[in-house]
């Protein structure tokens, strides 16, 4: 019954078909572009397109007409102070990731910023140093470079010292990932980033937090570990390790757990009181001053052994030009790293700007990090990004526009140009425990399992397996892991849809899956069938068994038993075994058709029944003649629902017309609801229609179709007596009032 004070509508309009409806209602003429008119309007030029691309490649001009010097320039500044002070710790510490001298760091975390700033369209991301990106370009150092043994047979390595070559080959890498990113942006492929998916993101991330913890692990316990790489690294790089354990510094070892525990209590009290202080404690800032000032006054490195940070030259090095035999080595694994560095960036980038309420552009994006790290490789940086957690103090510090980022790069230049003696004593295993208590929030990514596992267990795959091969085959390799899985995944769900079949919900012009309802009404030889996604090559036969599971009855073998059957009772009847009387057919004689007999022209098997040469037709439900036994088919209409059918490709087209081909010669009428009008023109170009498959079969709705079925069908219709009293009435001019039933 229904709830009294329910709201309630009666629509009382003619019943539409495609046809009918397109017949009654005109259609608003649009002209569709071609790929000539695309092109010739990408093309065109004027002064409003040359001052949009001016701005558009130029963002910095856009914002700065708007910039409130005196509501932003003070937060600028105080952002700018504390990004830059945290910059030029990360930038000496994601620098061992690398496995380069740690100063070079520092042109990471000044030349893209600079570069950044007049092109990129965000206005709160920190740009310089990623450890995920530094540690990849770390693989490739010393896979190139190794600590033990001679460097690769690459032309332009000779006259060079270790750590100069290794250079030369992060700077050629960045080149070459720089030359990806612009490529990819002029090309406007921005969209490459929305494969891959937050859940990918976040097992490579968690991946990538685990090798940087191991890598990390030398400087914090002060052993000397050669640098490994390719599959399994990091199952070798721990046996060496637990190998030489026992030979740990302990001096170090101490120093970084007192940073890591101070570190992370801070980090704590900053998070929680967040709200109430002005400005994040700067802790990491504040420990390696102390433990500057300690390793200064105590001598650390002679008295106790330990690894420093050493002297860093002042000044910028001349430019210099890519190595291309390395392009050539490097090519391959960079393009991964074109793609993380962008994501990662653009993923944040895309939080501030919604937070903040302004637009980034993707592709502009690509263009700013592709032309950043081009510049930066030509001063002898390696691939810049974002770090989250530098990001997050330029932004929660006040930063309002990437001024603040500019200030963070003068305070990068001012310590390499003057003040950077000052960082010589700096022991390692404090860049060390630096870099991994800052991986906390990557680590705990890995509490998301048990959710996705409740929630989405094929997005908990994808997670799973993209950190666990990253973890074991490396992070070039393990990506291309995750994005492949990550497409199976997709691929499966759409090629193995929950298809169903509904009916209709008693009192309402509704319809759902029959197995979710108790009070349905199903019209008797009526079968509603959905499936929910596109209809291409790889789903075709998927959904083809699906339906002929859920009609009960193979179509062409029904048809192929009927045709047998015509041809055994015009046999029988040129003999005169068989006769035609006023009650019907008349035999002499029995049988059974088998399906092997008269397997010959098995090809007119498939074809239309033809009743041309018998004194009448065939009532297929009715007792054949001859003991013949053909499968009776109870359902008279095919109802498909095509709402969620989005696209059809040749190979749908083709298939489907078979099928309904099929169905339509054992006498099943077809309607197809709800398709898209892209769909319908799609099957009309395809030459669909002829003789037997007609655009009559298409239905505006679901409902249309039913009614109009059962107007077609009345004797069936009156069969279901509980039903007749709810149903929508027919007129006397064909209107049919879609009443609200009361569902009793």
């Amino acid at each position: 019954m229904m709830r009294p004070g329910t709201k309630q509508y009666v629509v009382a309009r003619p019943l539409y078909s495609e046809e009918s409806f397109s017949e009654e209602h005109e259609k608003v003429y649009r002209h569709r572009k071609t790929i000539t008119d695309h092109i010739r309007q990408y093309f065109r030029c004027n002064t409003k397109r040359a001052k949009t691309a001016a701005l558009s490649l130029l963002p910095v001009i856009g914002w700065m007409k708007i910039y409130r010097i005196n509501e932003w320039l003070l937060s600028d500044i105080v952002s700018g102070v504390s990004t830059g002070l945290v910059a030029v710790l990360q930038g000496l510490a994601y620098c061992l990731l690398a496995s380069l001298p740690p100063w070079y760091g520092l042109f990471t975390a000044f030349f893209p910023v600079v570069t950044y700033f007049f092109l990129g369209t965000s206005r709160h991301i920190s740009v310089g140093p990623f450890p995920v990106l530094c540690l990849m370009i770390g693989s490739i150092v010393t896979r190139l470079v190794p600590d033990e043994g001679s460097p690769a047979n690459i032309t332009g390595f000779e006259n060079l010292t270790r750590d100069e070559q290794r250079v030369l080959v992060a700077s050629s890498v960045t080149f070459t990932v720089g030359v990806m990113q612009l490529a990819m942006g002029i090309l406007q492929v921005g969209f490459v980033v929305m494969y891959l998916s937050d859940t990918l993101v976040s097992g490579f991330t968690t991946a990538a937090a685990i090798h940087i913890l191991v890598s990390q692990l030398k400087f914090v316990l002060g052993l000397t570990v050669p640098g490994i790489s390719g599959p399994l690294a990091i199952i070798y790089t721990l046996e060496i390790i637990f190998n030489k354990i026992t030979s740990s510094n302990v001096c170090d070892v101490v120093i970084s757990l007192v940073i890591m525990v101070v570190v992370f209590i801070v980090k704590e009290l900053n998070d929680r009181f967040k709200s109430k202080l002005p400005v994040p404690i700067p802790v990491e800032v504040i420990m390696t001053v102390i433990a500057c000032g300690v390793s200064y006054a105590f001598d650390f490195k002679t008295r106790y052994g330990i690894d420093v940070v050493g002297h860093i030259p002042k000044g910028y090095e001349p430019p210099v030009a890519p190595n291309l035999p390395i392009l050539q080595e490097t090519a391959v694994e960079a393009f991964p790293m074109a793609i993380v560095g962008f994501a990662v960036a653009f993923s944040v980038a895309k939080v501030y700007s919604i937070k903040h309420d302004y637009t980034i552009d993707g592709n502009q994006e690509l263009i700013a990090f592709g032309v950043s790290n081009i510049f930066g490789a030509s001063f002898r940086s390696f691939v810049a990004s974002t770090a989250l957690s530098r990001s997050a103090v330029q932004e929660s510090t006040g930063g309002k526009t990437q001024v603040a980022g500019l200030l963070s790069a003068l305070i990068v230049m001012i310590v390499t140009l003057a003040i950077g003696f000052l960082l010589d004593p700096l022991p390692k295993s404090v860049l060390g425990a630096v870099v991994i208590i800052n991986l906390k929030g990557m680590i705990m990514q890995a509490r998301e399992i048990p959710y996705l596992w409740k929630r989405d267990k094929p997005d908990c795959a994808v997670w799973c397996v993209t950190c666990l091969a990253s973890i074991l085959l490396g992070l070039d390799l393990g990506l291309a892991v995750g994005l492949g899985v990550e497409l199976i995944c997709v691929v499966l769900r759409v090629q193995f849809p929950r298809c169903s079949v509904l009916a209709n919900i008693k009192g309402t012009d509704i319809y759902k899956d029959r197995k979710d309802y108790v009070h349905i009404y199903e019209p008797e030889g009526v079968k509603i069938f959905r499936i929910p996604s596109p209809i291409f090559f790889a789903n075709m036969d998927f959904f083809r068994n699906k339906l002929i599971e859920a009609l009960g009855f193979i179509p062409l073998r029904v048809l192929r038993k009927r045709n047998k059957a015509l041809r055994k009772i015009k046999k029988l009847l040129k003999k005169g075994d068989l006769q035609w009387t006023s009650k019907g057919f008349l035999n002499t004689s029995c049988g059974t058709i088998n399906d092997s007999e008269d397997e010959s022209n098995v090809e007119d098997l498939d074809q239309p029944t033809d009743f041309n040469d018998l004194p009448a037709c065939i009532d297929w439900d009715a007792e054949l003649p001859a003991n013949i036994i053909i499968p009776r088919i109870e359902i008279h209409s095919l109802v498909l629902d095509f709402a969620a059918v989005s696209f059809l490709d040749i190979s749908a087209v083709n298939g489907l017309k078979t099928l309904l081909k099929e169905l339509i010669r054992v006498e099943v009428e077809v309607y197809i609801v709800a398709c898209d009008p892209y769909v319908l023109e799609k099957l009309h170009h395809c030459c669909f229609f002829d003789d037997e498959v007609h655009p009559s079969m298409f239905f505006l709705t679901l409902h249309d179709a039913v009614l109009h079925i059962l107007e077609k069908h009345p004797a069936h219709a009156e069969k279901e007596h509980n039903y007749e009293k709810r149903s929508a009435r027919l007129g006397t001019y064909g209107t049919i009032r879609s009443l609200m039933y009361d569902g009793a």
